[in-house]
């Protein structure tokens, strides 16, 4: 409710100045309170923003550096008959020659219909992928849907039921859906055959049908009045001129490297394996460069000057400066907020002792750190390096990768540093996003929440506080307008 205030009409005194400078005295501790969260809020932002770079160096850094591709020295390359197969060297590729022949391609096992009609002689249309089960029942004789309007299927056990008026394309993408059926379904416009394979490439892998009792509304039907049978092969090559070899699938890994068997040939392959330690040494300066920079981030931020007479500016204060000298101000306000914190200085101690660790192995690998003044900074012998890793590259890559490696290392370390910034101030643990909102059930979100409440009860007992002044002030002010009344009054009887 609005209060009535009347100012020093009969008195003469300015009582808003007055009132005003009251209750300056009575807001010392409201502007505190608010500095006090201000700083809190400041503090917060500091630590989103060094969240944002421990996650983005932990989830788009080290963990696709730690991926075997990012680290491989070995090369692959297939001359002879390249239409035989693909050729990838993994790291552990041991360079041996091979001269391939591909004998003959794993296949699954299938079922295959014998062909539906496919021409509509009526309406002088052919059928195919976008035609509906209406369409295709309506040339095909000896199939309708059932008095539900579907038809039905029953691939290893798994009943499937699809309405007639589901287009081919649609049926099969329900059927390759159904993930116990372990099938995939095709068909052929060509030739109007349905054909059905198992996804496993193995002798248990298997396609069985329920065709018993044969009826009307059985989907594969409509693709032809039989279904034919093949079964499961291996894949058959010949290597170097020595025996067959069987395989499971058509993609295999022989002396460290990842085949795909393309097709069948009368003449070898060669696939000759080379090293390659361009992409590791990339890979390395990569790291290195994104290491560097984030710890550089961090040691600034734990050592940055703390200006504790700088406290945030009142809003009242804010007026009487100019913008330049308000910016100037809070950017020494917002300094060293983070100065000697106890999570920035974990994290920069972890990652500098995994690096102590294996400074001898890095160090022969041409990497080694700086002066003491650089705070752990790291450099690159890239000759040396290139020569360690061409000599012998899975003592070098073994450094960097694997569950003892570096890279998985300083992610766990990396990791307890978000956790325990995730607990304190509510940052993500997955995002780097800037602007991701916090957790308000964190610690520096639970004070944050009981500075809003104090001050909110503050603001209210002096809002409370100042309209007492005023009523107080009209009182006078009214007392002294019936005295001036009633004095007016009395001279005028008496003249």
């Amino acid at each position: 409710m609005t209060t009535m205030r009347i100012s020093g009409i009969s008195s003469g005194l300015d009582v808003d100045s007055i009132v005003k400078q009251l209750m300056t005295a009575q807001r010392v501790p409201l502007d505190k309170l608010n500095q006090q969260k201000q700083v809190l809020q400041w503090q917060r932002d500091n630590y989103r923003e060094i969240n944002s770079k421990l996650v983005d160096f932990r989830n788009n850094k080290l963990m696709k550096f730690n991926t075997s591709v990012q680290m491989n020295t070995q090369s692959s390359t297939v001359s002879g008959d390249t239409a035989a197969l693909k050729a990838e060297a993994t790291a552990d590729a041991n360079g041996i020659e091979m001269n391939i022949k591909v004998l003959r391609l794993a296949k699954p096992a299938t079922q295959t219909s014998s062909g539906a009609t496919m021409v509509n002689t009526t309406l002088n249309t052919r059928i195919t992928s976008s035609s509906t089960l209406s369409e295709l029942n309506a040339i095909n004789t000896g199939t309708s849907p059932d008095s539900d309007g579907n038809f039905k299927i029953t691939i290893n056990g798994n009943s499937i039921k699809i309405p007639a008026t589901s287009t081919i394309s649609d049926a099969l993408t329900q059927i390759n859906k159904t993930d116990a059926a372990k099938v995939t379904a095709k068909f052929d416009e060509a030739t109007g055959k349905l054909v059905i394979s198992s996804k496993e490439y193995s002798t248990g892998g298997k396609v069985v049908l329920d065709t018993t009792p044969a009826a009307s509304d059985t989907f594969e039907q409509l693709f032809g009045s039989s279904m034919t049978k093949t079964d499961y092969q291996t894949a058959q090559v010949q290597v170097n001129g020595g025996s067959t070899i069987d395989y499971a699938s058509n993609s295999f890994k022989l002396n460290g490297v990842s085949l795909t068997l393309l097709a069948p040939t009368t003449t070898s392959a060669k696939v000759t394996t080379t090293t390659d330690s361009s992409k590791a040494v990339e890979t390395i300066k990569a790291f290195v460069t994104a290491y560097n920079d984030l710890l550089s981030t961090l040691t600034t931020k734990n050592t940055e000057e703390r200006y504790k007479d700088y406290t945030p500016l009142t809003d009242e204060q804010k007026k009487e400066m100019s913008d330049s000298d308000v910016e100037n101000w809070e950017t020494k306000a917002k300094s060293g907020l983070l100065k000697n914190d106890d999570i920035l200085k974990s994290t920069i101690s972890s990652m500098r002792s995994i690096i102590t660790s294996k400074l001898g192995d890095l160090s022969a690998a041409g990497i080694t750190t700086g002066q003491y003044y650089e705070n752990g900074k790291l450099y690159i012998d890239e000759d040396k390096l290139k020569a360690a890793l061409e000599a012998n590259p899975q003592q070098v890559t073994g450094i960097f990768q694997g569950s003892k490696g570096l890279y998985s290392s300083m992610s766990d370390k990396v990791y307890e540093s978000i956790q325990s910034l995730a607990s304190r101030a509510g940052t993500s643990k997955y995002s780097s996003d800037v602007t991701a909102a916090f957790n308000s059930e964190s610690v520096m979100g639970k004070s944050l929440t009981d500075y809003t409440k104090r001050i909110s009860d503050l603001q209210d007992k002096l809002d409370d506080m100042e309209t007492a002044y005023y009523k107080k002030f009209t009182a006078m002010e009214t007392a002294m307008a019936n005295y001036s009344s009633q004095s007016s009054s009395l001279t005028s009887m008496l003249s």
